[in-house]
C-alpha cells in the first residue's frame, strides 16, 4: 500500500498539491467571510439581521414600531450585563442561525429560544425600569413564568414591537434596504450576468 502512495506522491512532490488544497481552503474562507458579512455581526446595525432572508419580517415591523427610535435589535436580543457575555450570546446565537439557515433547517415560523426569552425580558425590564417600578410583573423570574406565578412582558404586549409577525409570509411586500451584491464581477461576467 505504501508504494502506491510513493508512487502517487513523490518525496518531495508533496508540496504543491498542499499548498493548492491550503490557497483553496484559503480562499474560500475570505470568499465566505465576505459573502456572509461576517464584519457586519460585531456591530448593532439592525440591517445586519437582515443578512438572512428568513429575518426580513422581524426587520421590516420593528422598523415601523415605536421601538425603531430607541432601540435596535441587539439592544433587546443580546444581554447587557458585559461585553463578554453579550459578544458570547451574539457568537453562539449567530453560529446556531448560521447553521440552521445554511442548512435550511429554519423553521417556517420562528420562535424564540430559552436563552433569548430570558434575555429579552431582562431587557424589556432594564429599559422600561421607571415605567414599571410599580408593575409586579416587572419582578417576575422566568422560574415564576414557568410555574405560573407570573407573566413575560409580551405577554400583555404581544404587538411590541413586531406585531403579529408569525411568518415569512406574513410581511410579503415588506421593504428591506438594498444589499450590495457579494458576487466578484468577474464571476458575474463569467455567468453572464
Amino acid at each position: 500500500m505504501s508504494g502506491i502512495i510513493k508512487k502517487l506522491i513523490p518525496p518531495q512532490g508533496w508540496r504543491l498539491p498542499v499548498a493548492i488544497s491550503l490557497g483553496v481552503l484559503v480562499g474560500l474562507g475570505i470568499y465566505m467571510y465576505k459573502a456572509s458579512n461576517a464584519i457586519s455581526y460585531l456591530s448593532d446595525d439592525p440591517e445586519t439581521c437582515i443578512n438572512c432572508h428568513v429575518m426580513v419580517p422581524q426587520y421590516a415591523t420593528w422598523n415601523h414600531s415605536s421601538h425603531r427610535e430607541h432601540a435596535t435589535c441587539n439592544d433587546c436580543h443580546v444581554p447587557h450585563n458585559n461585553a463578554l457575555s453579550k459578544y458570547a450570546f451574539k457568537a453562539q446565537d449567530g453560529l446556531r442561525h448560521a447553521t440552521w439557515f445554511t442548512m435550511r433547517w429554519e423553521p417556517e415560523v420562528i420562535k424564540i429560544k430559552e436563552a433569548g426569552i430570558e434575555v429579552v425580558q431582562n431587557n424589556c425590564k432594564r429599559c422600561h425600569a421607571n415605567v414599571n417600578e410599580n408593575v409586579a410583573t416587572s419582578k417576575v423570574s422566568l422560574e415564576d413564568v414557568h410555574a405560573d406565578n407570573g407573566k413575560l412582558c409580551w405577554e400583555c404586549h404581544r404587538e411590541v414591537p413586531h406585531g403579529r409577525v408569525h411568518s415569512l409570509s406574513s410581511t410579503p411586500d415588506a421593504f428591506i434596504p438594498e444589499k450590495k451584491s457579494t458576487t466578484p464581477e468577474w464571476l458575474k461576467g463569467v455567468a453572464g450576468k
